[in-house]
């Protein structure tokens, strides 16, 4: 009776492993999937929001072209978001304390910020044009020689403006953001508001009672805007990977269209990488 006991137990036994042995391919599969999910990571962005429209706040949520552009370039690459608008000056503090994992906010490459930080390929083509009233005696860079200049403090505004009249000169006038800038202009405070193209032209458009008028003559050179992040980043190859997915892919061209109403140049994007 022991011995067959013994062998029938043996049986249960032998049954047991086996069953466990089916299950653990699905069981693994499910602790894998799980694993992938915990391991989509989110990345604290960035932003000054007040460049419209480019990025800005509506009811709360920041929104614009770049917002919409990272977070495509975030999805093609795998990650989550956390958008966050600190301010234009806050952005540099926070991705150089490696506070934040990148930044989007029109930044400009240049040689300058390159030495502190590294940048993604190049996503925008930009230039600083000239915001006027109607009116205006100021019909080129030039003519802005002798007038009071409202500008940007730390963009590629304020040093167009440093190479045309010279570092610190006091006809420059500095301020916090663009709308602060053009506020100064309208109450009669500055001549001009020097900044980038989109954002002068997309303020004058929304704002014909304005009565304003923007200054081009090809003084300025094309600027290209990158995705700012800490120096040697780990996450730059992987979201160049994904910009140019986007721009392969018709996402960026998409993208482009809703906030401009026309078609990107996206050879000359490549031909900058």
């Amino acid at each position: 009776m022991k011995k067959k006991l013994s062998i029938i137990w043996g049986i249960v036994l032998m049954l047991t492993v086996i069953l466990a042995a089916c299950g653990t391919p699905e069981e693994k599969g499910s602790d894998t999937e799980t694993n992938k999910e915990e391991e989509k990571k989110t990345l604290r962005v960035v932003t000054d929001a007040a460049y419209a429209p480019m990025e800005y706040q509506d009811k709360g949520e920041v929104v614009g072209f770049d917002i919409d552009f990272v977070k495509a370039v975030a999805e093609e690459a795998g990650y989550e978001l956390e958008i966050e608008h600190v301010g234009w000056d806050p952005i540099f503090v926070e991705i150089g304390g490696n506070r934040a994992d990148l930044a989007v906010s029109s930044i400009t490459i240049n040689d300058d910020r390159k030495q502190t930080y590294d940048f993604s390929v190049p996503y925008f083509q930009s230039t600083n044009k000239i915001l006027v009233p109607e009116g205006s005696d100021i019909k080129s860079a030039e003519d802005l020689k002798g007038k009071k200049v409202a500008v940007q403090n730390g963009t590629t505004g304020q040093m167009a403006m440093d190479a045309l009249l010279g570092k610190n000169h006091e006809d420059i006038k500095k301020f916090e953001d663009n709308n602060l800038a053009i506020m100064e202009m309208e109450s009669g405070g500055a001549d001009a508001v020097v900044a980038d193209n989109m954002i002068v032209e997309e303020y004058a458009k929304n704002n014909p009672d304005k009565n304003l008028t923007v200054v081009e003559d090809g003084t300025f050179e094309s600027e290209f805007y990158g995705v700012l992040f800490p120096k040697d980043s780990e996450l730059v190859d992987e979201v160049n990977t994904a910009i140019n997915a986007i721009l392969a892919n018709g996402t960026y061209s998409e993208i482009y269209q809703k906030w401009f109403g026309n078609e990107p140049n996206i050879e000359v994007l490549k031909e900058q990488q």
